[in-house]
């Protein structure tokens, strides 16, 4: 019996550490990394977006990875389409852009900050619906709001006609919750 209480005890001992670790900053930071900061820091200063929502999008899209490519042609770190980018690159008065500019994480970062805050000026405060338009389409989304098939709001995020927005949606605010609690 006291061998019985003795490893018990010991496992009790175990979990509470792991439970420590597991929420101690320097472990989360390896699941939540802050790569690209000062590309990210100076376009987000420059757009006027929170560079942790920009970090959070990133971690959402490509996992850090600059040479993703989605199965629909999305592009880079902030998977951005092709037709966005070069629309995009003409607004910021930009040389056309190649697929391997693109990919290059200072211009995807760019371009992929830029459209949030252009997003942000059509969808003025609600963070929830510029997250859904980034990833649903700017069109798609206006049309959820005009016609009461989304309220906007994070708590009807259920209401959201395609499985992948609602998806996007919640991984980027859980992962923006955590790059807040560890980086702000």
């Amino acid at each position: 019996m006291l061998r019985f209480v003795k490893r018990l005890f010991l496992l009790l001992i175990i979990a509470a550490a792991v439970v420590c670790l597991v929420r101690s900053p320097k472990f989360l930071r390896l699941f939540y990394p802050y790569r690209y900061r000062a590309v990210i820091e100076a376009n987000a200063a420059e757009y006027r977006v929170d560079p942790l929502l920009v970090l959070a999008i990133i971690r959402t899209e490509s996992n850090f990875k600059s040479d993703a490519v989605s199965a629909k042609g999305a592009l880079g770190l902030m998977q951005v389409m092709p037709e966005t980018a070069e629309w995009i690159a003409g607004q910021l008065g930009m040389e056309e852009l190649s697929r391997e500019d693109i990919l290059q994480p200072e211009i995807n970062i760019k371009l992929g900050t830029w459209y949030l805050a252009n997003l942000r000026e059509e969808f003025p405060g609600s963070i929830d619906v510029v997250i859904a338009a980034y990833n649903g389409g700017r069109g798609r989304v206006r049309y959820w709001l005009e016609n009461g098939i989304w309220s906007g709001s994070y708590a009807d995020r259920a209401d959201i006609p395609l499985l992948e927005t609602r998806q996007f949606l919640y991984k980027v605010r859980t992962a923006y919750k955590h790059y807040q609690y560890l980086y702000r």
